[in-house]
């Protein structure tokens, strides 16, 4: 049996649970790895640095999301359009599809950089910064931009590597990149003395490593797709096939970009500059707890696709409950660290008393309807992974736009900083809401026209 033959009948007969497991593992820890980017940065920068410079770097956040925007846009487009030709047995189109995907990451993140470097420091005004802060986050996006093309083609090389069948070396390849930066973060801070440029050089060093990484794997023998030079040129088909999916994820990455601007803004209003370091930190802790559920979702999104694919509707709603239990499981661990030890985990950022109380405080706010976050994730990663682009779109942008946008121009008018948290918990609430509602229709519409009922 070949490689291809094997993973095709693994996906399509295997034990639910154990393949849930087996793919769900390495994505969950390389989520989770690639989110402690952010935290080491911060927790070293804080310690070494101190509390504005966390607000500093809080400033550059909405550009990194968007980075991992476009690296998603591509990468997670194209990682559900292979994982539904797999299972349609179209290997040729799939090896098209990634290097079409690898083209695109080039041109787009081209224009975004050049972009960014151009306008650096109105955009940094725009994300609230002021003279406090603004020359920390200078000295990290300096260095950060021009290395943008390779957050993106990290993200989405290894999104592409675990849907082709390789979770345990997409998941290898991110905690190397992750090993890296942590070991170079204490060492350029404080031996070097580079203060939070220091951090900016060893993350831009770990996913260069992480980026060579990946492109050897698709061009040795063991992987199930390789490069072709010839796949390199753009085709509109493919091209559009790969934006149509990948728009869910990045119109999501996107909004948290501009929430996030909005967010900064509300807070420097309303709680001054060490609020922004504040958010820089909660946002941080939080992050690491969806991170645990977005791994959850890379590892569904090849059996959930595969299966679509090869019309098997029962093991692909078998996996998608699955996944869910799971998911509500991991937000509710977030909602008990968050509400019960908010300020023990503060501490670790920084020692700034006045920053603690604020960061403490907006931890346990933000975290209130955590226990039903988990389900809205994987519901809305569900229609992304079976190509219903526009309902996992809309689902994405109902937490962002719909309601998170009104609740925080609204609630710190009448409650002032803690109206700013708590349009967090608001808004996920009800788009989790939504969520529920919008699949509980498709799942019985489906039902009646496609679902083969034993």
């Amino acid at each position: 049996m070949t490689q291809q033959h094997s993973h095709s009948f693994e996906l399509s007969n295997g034990n639910i649970g154990k393949l849930l497991w087996k793919y769900t593992l390495p994505a969950i820890i390389g989520t989770v790895v690639m989110s402690l980017y952010n935290i080491v940065d911060r927790i070293f920068i804080g310690q070494g640095v101190g509390a504005l410079a966390i607000s500093g770097l809080t400033l550059t956040f909405p550009f990194m999301i968007v980075l991992m925007a476009f690296g998603m846009l591509i990468g997670a487009g194209s990682a559900s359009r292979i994982s539904i030709t797999l299972g349609q047995n179209d290997k040729a189109k799939a090896e098209k599809i990634l290097g079409n995907s690898v083209t695109l990451t080039f041109i787009i993140s081209g224009i975004a950089i050049i972009f960014a470097i151009i306008f650096m420091d109105d955009i940094l005004k725009l994300f609230g910064g002021t003279y406090n802060t603004i020359r920390f986050a200078r000295e990290y996006m300096e260095i950060i931009i021009p290395g943008g093309i390779l957050t993106a083609l990290y993200f989405g090389l290894n999104n592409i590597l675990r849907a082709s069948g390789h979770p345990q070396k997409a998941m290898f390849n991110i905690l190397l990149g992750a090993i890296i930066n942590i070991i170079l973060d204490p060492i350029f801070i404080f031996v070097f003395e580079w203060g939070i440029r220091g951090a900016a050089i060893a993350t831009v060093i770990s996913y260069l490593v992480g980026t060579i990484n990946v492109v050897s794997y698709f061009w040795g023998h063991t992987s199930t797709l390789k490069f072709h030079w010839s796949n390199l040129k753009p085709e509109k088909e493919i091209i559009n096939s790969i934006v149509s999916i990948g728009l869910s994820p990045f119109s999501m990455q996107l909004g948290t970009s501009i929430v996030v601007i909005l967010i900064n803004s509300t807070l420097l209003k309303y709680g001054g500059d060490l609020a922004i370091g504040a958010y820089g930190i909660v946002n941080s802790i939080n992050m690491l707890i969806v991170m645990f559920i977005i791994g959850l979702n890379q590892g569904a999104q090849p059996i959930v696709g595969f299966n679509y694919g090869a019309k098997n509707y029962h093991r692909m709603f078998d996996t998608l409950k699955l996944a869910a239990i799971i998911a509500t499981g991991l937000s509710t661990v977030g909602f008990i660290i968050g509400i019960f030890f908010p300020y023990q985990v503060v501490t670790l950022f920084t020692t700034d008393k006045e920053l603690i109380q604020i960061a403490g405080t907006a931890q346990q706010i933000t975290v209130i309807m955590f226990p039903i976050v988990g389900f809205q994730i994987v519901v809305s990663n569900f229609f992304q992974s079976i190509g219903k682009a526009k309902l996992s779109i809309f689902l994405s942008l109902t937490r962002q736009f719909i309601f998170l946008i009104p609740a925080i121009l609204i609630l710190p008018s009448f409650f002032g900083l803690n109206g700013a948290w708590a349009s967090m918990p608001v808004s996920d609430g009800l788009a989790s809401i939504v969520s529920i509602m919008t699949f509980w229709i498709f799942y019985n519409n489906f039902r009646k026209k496609e679902l083969v009922v034993h």
